[in-house]
């Protein structure tokens, strides 16, 4: 764990988050602020989604074929220009359509970055820790998340949106100088059809390994896209839109009451990946799916503080205290998942099936964000109904999938038994 090329993967990550945290916590606001809509908001938030859907696939081919280390560098730089470049046209063009391409930019090199990020973990980790190493790209992440969005409500509140972009510009540049210095351990592959063809010929061998070979992989996608459209989706389009124009508080406070929900969220995703380090080894599959109730459940309190006609700080407190549990919950179970998807899938696809994989995932966001959108936009007196509708439809999705969690721990255990034969 203690490594030097993991340890600066670490600090480039935690430089990069943090300048990607408070630009996608700015960006989407300033939008919703202009304009008061939640149908725009969630339209917008949909589509800047869809490349990133998009891209993961294709970040997967790349990082199994191109030098990670030269992906996160490459792509750190790129964005550092990006915003650049926003920051200069930000006043002479359409404030939407600026937005939008920003936040569709911001959202593909994401889903290339990531891809090679998650498939040089296991290259520097043994698998006796690599759930460790998961968990600790994970805390990364939330520690990012959690500094990201209160440091930016409070820039935001105080100062506006150029500070933003300026301190993010110098986070991506100095997050590609860290990451010049990392070394990953890469297999050149030679391919004699062609780039295009090659990375056709990937993806399909991804697609085929997930849905022949490995099935089991195909069902935790498809239950993570499940709980992405009619949970998580509803948490990012609602949550913005309660505090900041529901609950009565003035722009800039409700602005910095934002920022501070969105930390609270990171803390506890990042109190997650503590607690999924720690139980990392003790952890059984099969009972992953009360993880799922349990996180649900906290949608309910939300529910009744938006039914019940409480004072406006009351149900920021509750919403708080919801989320917060809500997300060291579900951060044990994602960062479990992703574990278990690396655990199946053999060193020379990681990249691929895993990007695929994960891309199977976020495929309901953009769904579950435009649709949430709409519903906001029509059903903002009796929002309390879309969160008890979304309780309901977990349980039932989580319930539906107890058998699934049995059947990874069956094949954990065979693929551990050659090896364990082995060492006797």
């Amino acid at each position: 764990m203690l490594k030097r090329n993991f340890i600066l993967i670490i600090i480039g990550q935690i430089i990069s988050l943090f300048g990607n945290a408070i630009l996608r916590f700015a960006l989407p606001l300033y939008l919703l602020g202009e304009t008061n809509s939640a149908l725009l908001f969630g339209l917008v938030s949909a589509c800047s989604f869809i490349p990133m859907i998009l891209m993961y696939p294709i970040g997967g081919i790349i990082a199994d074929r191109v030098n990670k280390r030269n992906i996160m560098v490459i792509l750190d730089f790129s964005t550092a220009g990006i915003t650049l470049l926003f920051t200069v046209f930000l006043g002479s063009i359409d404030l939407t359509a600026l937005i939008l391409v920003m936040l569709i930019l911001l959202y593909g090199i994401q889903g290339a970055y990531q891809p090679a990020v998650q498939a040089s973990v296991p290259l520097l980790m043994t698998k006796e820790d690599l759930a460790k190493g998961n968990a600790a790209i994970n805390l990364v992440s939330s520690l990012a998340a959690l500094i990201g969005p209160v440091a930016g409500g409070a820039i935001y509140g105080f100062f506006g949106l150029y500070p933003i972009l300026y301190v993010s510009i110098l986070c991506f540049a100095f997050s590609a100088i860290m990451e010049l210095f990392i070394q990953i351990p890469f297999k050149r592959h030679t391919h004699s059809k062609g780039i295009i063809k090659t990375g056709y010929s990937d993806f399909r061998e991804s697609v085929a390994f997930i849905k022949k070979q490995r099935p089991v992989i195909w069902k935790i996608s498809l239950l993570a896209a499940s709980v992405n459209l009619f949970f998580s989706a509803l948490i990012v389009i609602a949550l913005p839109v309660i505090i900041t124009q529901m609950l009565g508080f003035s722009e800039s406070t409700g602005n910095r009451l934002y920022g501070y929900a969105e930390g609270v969220i990171a803390a506890g995703s990042l109190i997650g990946g503590l607690l999924a380090g720690i139980l990392s080894r003790h952890q059984k599959a099969h009972y992953q799916y009360l993880l799922l109730i349990i996180s649900s459940i906290m949608l309910l309190p939300v529910a009744a503080g938006l039914f019940f006609p409480l004072p406006a700080m009351t149900v920021y407190i509750i919403i708080n205290i919801c989320c917060f549990i809500m997300m060291i919950i579900s951060s044990l179970f994602s960062i479990q998942m992703l574990t278990y998807l690396q655990l199946l899938t053999p060193e020379h696809m990681l990249g691929k099936v895993i990007s695929c994989a994960m891309c199977i995932c976020m495929c309901a966001h953009p769904i579950g964000q435009a649709a949430y959108g709409i519903l906001v936009e029509k059903l903002k007196d009796s929002l309390f109904f879309l969160f008890a509708a979304a309780f309901a439809i977990t349980v039932l999705i989580a319930l539906a999938n107890r058998k699934l969690f049995k059947e990874v721990d069956i094949l954990l255990a065979q693929d551990t038994k050659p090896a364990d034969a082995a060492d006797k």
